[in-house]
C-alpha cells in the first residue's frame, strides 16, 4: 500500500495496441487493489488502458517518466525500446533499483552487477 510501481508495457505483445488477455490487466488490477500507485508506459496501448482504468493510473510520457520515483519497475511487454535502456539513468530516477522482468529481457547476472535487485520469470536470481 502506498508504493509506486512503474509498468513498462501494457499490450499482450509488442507492435500492437491489443490488451485482451494481457498479463498487465491482472497485474495492474492487483496493484490497485492493494493500494499501490501505478505509472504505466506503452507505445500503443493507452487508448485501451484508459477505457479500462480511466484516471486510476498515471499514463507516462515515456519509459523514464514512468520509473521516476518508482519503488519498482515491472517489464510486462518486450517492446524494442525497452531492450537497451540507460540503466544508470534508471537507477538515478527510481526510489529503489528493483526490476521485475516478466519477459526475461535482461541477463540476471548483469543486472545484479549493475546494482539492481532483479527478479525474472522461471530463472533463479542471486
Amino acid at each position: 500500500k502506498g508504493k509506486t510501481f512503474a509498468v513498462w508495457g501494457l499490450a499482450f505483445k509488442p507492435k500492437t495496441n491489443d490488451m485482451r488477455m494481457a498479463p498487465a490487466i491482472t497485474i495492474v488490477n492487483a496493484l490497485l487493489e492493494f493500494g499501490a500507485n501505478v505509472k504505466a508506459y506503452d507505445p500503443k496501448a493507452f487508448d485501451y488502458a484508459r477505457n479500462l482504468w480511466g484516471d486510476k493510473i498515471y499514463y507516462a510520457k515515456n519509459s523514464y517518466d514512468a520509473i521516476e520515483n518508482a519503488d519498482a519497475m515491472l517489464l510486462l511487454t518486450e517492446w524494442n525500446e525497452f531492450r537497451r535502456p540507460d540503466f544508470d539513468r534508471m537507477k538515478t530516477l527510481m526510489k529503489q533499483p528493483v526490476i521485475f522482468d516478466g519477459r526475461n529481457q535482461y541477463e540476471a547476472e548483469r543486472m545484479i552487477q549493475r546494482g539492481f535487485e532483479y527478479y525474472c520469470v522461471g530463472k533463479k536470481t542471486k
